[in-house]
Order: C-alpha cells, then structure tokens, then sequence
C-alpha cells in the first residue's frame, strides 16, 4: 500500500502528548491521520489533519471512528476492546492487535501471562476488589509489606502504592487489585521492542529509570543504563522473549526490576509508545515514534541504536499548583547545549501531571546526568 501522499487513512486512539510526537513523523512522511479523544483540548489536535471528539471506551464511538481508517492504533491502552474486535474482523488492520491488548489491558491478567509463559516476575496475589484483600491480611495469609495495583485503569503512578500498614490501604478503591512481593532492586530497567507484521524485530539500548518517592512516577530516564553490559544483554534477550509471547506489532515497552543478585524480573509492559523512549527523539538514529509507525505500517525498521548519551527529564506539575500552566524559566535552559525541551499542550496543570519533557544529550552520561538535574531545578511548573 502507499501510504505517502495519498488517501490512506492512519486513525488513533488518544489525543495525548503519545500521540502529539507520533504525529510528527507522520507530517514528515505526510500521512493522512486522524484523531479520536475526548477532551476538546487534547494537545494531537492541532497537528492531525481530522479530530473527532468522543469517548475511547464506547464501543459506537470507537467502532464508528474505526470505520473511517485504514489502520487503527493507540496511544493508551484504555479504549474498547470490543470494538476493536469487531473491527479487525471486518478487515480494518489493527495495531498492536485487541488479543494482544487484551492480555495487557489488566494487570492482574497481565501478571498470570508471565507466570503460564515462565516469564520471571514478581510474587503476588489477586484480589476481586480491596475487601478481600483486607480479609487476607487480617487472616495473616499476605504479608506486609507488599506493593497494591488496581488491574485496571491505573496510569503516570495513579493505581499503584506501596503499603508498609493496614492503614495505608484506607481511602483506596474498592476494586479489583493485585498484592505484589516488594523485590529488593539495584535498578529498575526498561527496554522498548519494535516489531512488524512481517516478524521483523528490533530492541533498544537498556534504559534505567530514577523514580519520584511520592508520585511514582519517572523522574529521568538514562540510555544506556549504568550497567554491566551481561545483565543489558540479559534485558534485552528478556524482552525479546517477553514481545514474542505477546506476539505484539508496534512498540513494546518492557519495564524490569534488576534485583540485587542481578537477575531480571519482569514488572509490566505497555504497547505502545512509552515514556522510557522519549530520549529517542534527539539520542537514537530512529525514535520510537518512527519506529512504531514503520512497525504497524509494516515498513523496514529504522537503527534503534544511540548516537550519544540521552536522558529525559520530565516535567511535571508541581504540588500545591492548580490552573492554567506557567513554565517558569524554561528560556534559561534553551541556551543550554544539548538540551531540547518538549511542551506537550495541555493548558491545565496538577501536582505530578506530566506537562512535558526535556531530553539531554553529551558523549559523557555523566554530564549528561548533571545537567539533567540542573534542569530539574531550573524549570517550575505552576499557574
């Protein structure tokens, strides 16, 4: 099929800032897109060439917006499966496809995948909402402390907490849930894994992340990761095995726990463009954005590998900051060599609310890590 400069239609789930950058390379090749989302502000708007608003998990809206499209992907997994079903039955392509997101879609089903492919992850235990699993520990048949997801719906470090007592668990939903093993970590590690139809399979570099204490969210992500270069090679050979088993097409983001004795355990993974990839866009021959779009479009994949040193730097909203966003010193940076900040377009900020990022790249990682850390504290977020 020819997709460049001409009617083929390439449809996503999620206005968000995910998809805000994939649309940059589909302008580069100019490709036809069009966007689903249901915020009138969502920061795709203004680079697609169609935006329909509506509702990512009513199945009239995700089936009526499918049938405008050639191919159809997402931007976050939250959308109806059912209506991807019925689509992909009628010939519409569908990537990553809904078998694939179905098994991904919750947690808890997530989890038991791992432990049928011998995928090596973290202990838990499933819950059919918070009751039970309070019942469980009063019966002293789960031991604290012990790490609470919700199966679904959970996202940017909303739906997971770490609980050390009972009481921790007061004011959680009363939802379906997991109990998961508290793994003593050196670092936590992802890789992202590209792949097309056509089977063709690429990995990037092993990336560590550094994590904010309260949000649980990424603060900087670093590529390639200090570390040996055998427990990298084990990583990446992980996920490769994880992305085979999903039979995934498109990105797939493979987030790990390397433990204290160097072995890999699987957390969880995303299909789809990740936060731990966004060093691409300035530090890789080939972004994970082109990637995933070469992937579902089932072109050759592009080099995966580093030109320099990366590391992304998020920007979040700060505590105590509620409104319309100000980013307070943002010009200082920008005469900053190697720094690249992206503001993704959303107009409100709230405590942790991923606003945008900035990337750092240098031949040095450690420099690259220095200034990383002058830009956090150079940049406020707040109204």
């Amino acid at each position: 099929m020819n997709y460049f400069s001409t009617d083929f239609k390439l449809g996503i789930l999620g206005g968000g800032q995910l998809g805000k950058m994939l649309l940059f390379d589909t302008r580069k090749f100019d490709i036809q897109t069009y966007v689903l989302d249901p915020s009138d502000e969502a920061p795709c708007k203004i680079a697609c060439n169609q935006f329909f608003k509506g509702d990512l998990m009513d199945f009239e809206t995700v089936y009526n917006f499918g049938k405008k499209v050639d191919v159809l992907t997402f931007e976050i997994e939250l959308v109806n499966l059912e209506a991807l079903v019925k689509l992909e039955d009628e010939g519409v392509k569908v990537y990553p496809s809904p078998k694939t997101l179905k098994l991904i879609q919750n947690k808890g089903i997530q989890k038991d995948f791992y432990i049928q492919h011998a995928i090596p992850t973290a202990n838990y235990k499933r819950f059919k909402n918070l009751k039970s699993l309070i019942v469980d520990i009063l019966d002293s048949k789960t031991k604290l402390p012990f790490v609470w997801k919700c199966t679904e719906f959970g996202y940017d470090g909303n739906g997971v907490k770490v609980i050390r007592q009972i009481s921790d668990l007061d004011n959680l939903a009363n939802v379906e849930c997991i109990a998961e093993e508290m793994v003593p970590f050196k670092n936590e590690l992802a890789v992202i894994v590209c792949r097309n139809p056509s089977g063709e399979i690429k990995t990037y570099p092993v990336v560590e992340m550094e994590f904010h204490p309260e949000a649980n969210q990424v603060e900087y992500v670093i590529c390639p990761a200090r570390i040996d270069d055998n427990v990298a090679e084990k990583a990446r050979a992980i996920a490769l095995n994880v992305s085979e088993k999903f039979n995934h097409v498109g990105l797939l983001a493979v987030e790990m726990f390397q433990t204290e004795d160097d072995e890999i355990l699987v957390n969880e993974v995303a299909p789809r463009p990740h936060n731990s990839g966004h060093y691409s866009i300035e530090a890789s021959y080939t972004s994970q954005f082109e990637n995933h779009l070469r992937a579902i479009l089932n072109l050759p994949l592009g080099n995966t590998d580093s030109k320099v040193a990366g590391i992304m730097v998020n920007l979040s909203g700060e505590e105590g900051y509620s409104g319309d966003v100000v980013y307070q010193n943002i010009e200082k940076i920008l005469g900053w060599n190697g720094v690249t900040p992206h503001i993704y377009g959303k107009k409100q900020t709230r405590p942790f609310r991923k606003m945008g990022h900035v990337t750092i790249v240098n031949q040095n990682i450690n420099e690259a890590r220095r200034i990383a850390e002058d830009v956090k504290n150079t940049i406020r977020v707040i109204s």
